[in-house]
């Protein structure tokens, strides 16, 4: 599903004082901690391939606290490639403590000074301090209304992750050397949307929160003086931390590190949950665990589900066939229920990487260059497409012709491991607006179901097509329904503004006033139509 794209990924990495040295610890010691950093965002990389960056802290130099951050992948970013450039930055850049970030801009321009993490200069080592963050505030105009509406203010840039940083800010400046908790439990009140934050300061102080809803996943593990935290259990797990030690953080919880005593504890009420169904059925790493259920296992459950549902006549012409690579793992459990072979008949093309093609069919283009049908696969077969989710459909009807045309298979029925989206999202996740979305003009209310796929697989130009029920999703994440955040399902929000932005976004759809923006997607494409948020 190349269409739908991640906010960003975070993570963090402490030694803490008068410890012995960790045998997860670099080969430079305690005081070079800060290397794991590129290795950890490397794990992390499907969150965000637009730009990476860490901040370090390091006593002994002049900027206690210093950052490195760049447009490109972590291997471009942190020369990955080249020994001798990757070791100048590492050596330049060490430090006991780090925070990283990788970012796709689902707000904010694609240039260099909006990538993460933001540092913030003061003369005050309490007040110095760098962050990041996952995720995305829908109130974000209110907030930069409030922040404007002073005259001596002034923003830079158009995002929200700047709205956050001033709002640390004026914090900090309230007292002397204000608690780290302190300074989330405030802003926490101002904040409605997703965050997950790391933040480090000139005193070598670090915070590590996620917000009362746990929209976004945040993960984390101690093991002697190394503590780490992560936007998934992958990143922790490779550095050689044991499976048993990683920990989800619990919604509206941090950890706090002040003075080297680690604490974890509540800065606000979880009343409830909203985790972000989508995180399982495709932007995490498949080999991730959050908050205590295995990617795996809940893409192998929505497999299994499609085989249960599937009517379609089983021969020996039948194969399952997965759209690279996280629909492989709902497609080969699909596949062994219904006891057909599981076959790569789309070759995806990793090194297409980011691509900037030209011209009004550039998303066409882009398709039609990632993946490549095997004819020795799919010539004479009846194919059973396994997608984990139709956004815009391009990437789809792209597929289907090429595996008609190209692959000369007999017939081509989709099968997609979600339900239809019909809703934008506003808490870090590039869904579209209404009007570019694939499945609302075919949604009426009365309708039945069967009738609306047939008429979306003509569409399409596929044979059939079939999407899971909403109700299937929370039996294969394993969560009650009621602490998963389904909006961009349902058109009902965890939050008060993500609700107020999603009736502004209907009715600018149905008035036909909506349209794509690049800025706070989808947040600034409403205020461009006079939406008070």
């Amino acid at each position: 599903m190349s269409e739908l794209l991640h906010e960003c990924g975070v993570a963090a990495v402490y030694h803490l004082p008068g410890r012995a040295k960790s045998p997860l610890c670099p080969e430079q010691g305690p005081g070079e901690v800060s290397r794991l950093i590129p290795r950890m965002l490397l794990d992390i990389q499907n969150r965000g391939q637009l730009s990476a960056g860490m901040t370090t802290y390091n006593p002994d130099r002049n900027q206690l606290i210093d950052t490195y951050k760049e447009l490109g992948g972590v291997s471009e970013v942190f020369r990955l490639s080249h020994r001798g450039k990757y070791e100048s930055l590492m050596r330049k850049y060490a430090g006991r403590a780090a925070i990283g970030q990788v970012r796709y801009a689902t707000c904010g321009a694609e240039e260099r000074s909006y990538a993460q993490p933001f540092e913030r200069h003061h003369v005050q080592k309490h007040k110095w301090f760098s962050f990041a963050f996952n995720g995305q505030l829908a109130n974000y105009q209110a907030l930069r209304e409030r922040l404007l509406a002073d005259s001596d203010n002034y923003l830079a840039r158009d995002t929200d992750t700047e709205i956050i940083m001033h709002e640390i800010g004026r914090e900090l400046s309230q007292g002397d050397r204000p608690p780290l908790i302190e300074i989330m439990r405030n802003i926490s009140q101002r904040f409605d949307g997703a965050y997950c934050l790391v933040l480090l300061n000139a005193l070598g102080d670090m915070l590590v929160a996620r917000d009362p809803l746990g929209l976004r996943p945040l993960c984390y593990a101690i093991e002697g003086p190394l503590f780490a935290a992560a936007s998934e259990s992958v990143a922790l797990l490779n550095l050689g931390f044991a499976p048993e030690s990683i920990k989800s953080l619990l919604p509206g919880q941090a950890v706090t590190i002040t003075d080297g005593q680690l604490e974890i504890q509540r800065f606000a009420p979880s009343p409830r949950r909203a985790h972000c169904f989508f995180e399982w059925i495709y932007f995490a790493n498949v080999a991730s665990t959050m908050d205590e259920r295995s990617v795996y296992l809940a893409r192998q459950a929505l497999g299994e589900e499609l085989a249960r549902l599937e009517d379609v006549s089983i021969d020996e012409s039948t194969i399952v066939v997965p759209v690279p690579d996280t629909s492989k793992c709902a497609a080969d459990a699909m596949a062994y229920r219904l006891g057909v072979p599981s076959a790569e008949g789309l070759i995806r093309n990793r090194y297409s990487g980011r691509t900037f093609i030209e011209g009004t069919d550039s998303r066409v283009n882009k398709a039609a260059m990632k993946y490549t049908p095997l004819r020795e696969v799919l010539e004479g077969k009846r194919v059973l497409l396994v997608e984990d989710s139709i956004v815009r459909s391009t990437t789809m009807r792209v597929l289907i012709s090429r595996i008609r045309e190209v692959g000369r298979a007999k017939e081509i029925h989709v099968r997609v491991a979600c339900p239809p989206i019909v809703s934008p999202c506003f808490y870090g996740i590039d869904i579209s607006t209404i009007s570019e979305l694939f499945a609302p003009r075919f949604m009426r209310a009365g309708r039945p179901l069967e009738d609306t796929y047939a008429e979306m697989a003509r569409d399409l130009g596929a044979d059939s097509l079939r999407y899971l029920s909403v109700e299937s999703i929370a039996k294969a994440v394993d969560r009650p329904p009621n602490e998963l955040c389904r909006a961009c399902l349902t058109g009902e929000y965890p939050t008060p503004h993500g609700q107020r932005l999603y009736e502004i976004a209907l009715a600018n759809s149905q008035n036909g006033s909506e349209s794509a923006s690049n800025g706070c997607r989808p947040l600034r494409t409403y205020e461009a139509h006079g939406a008070q948020i």
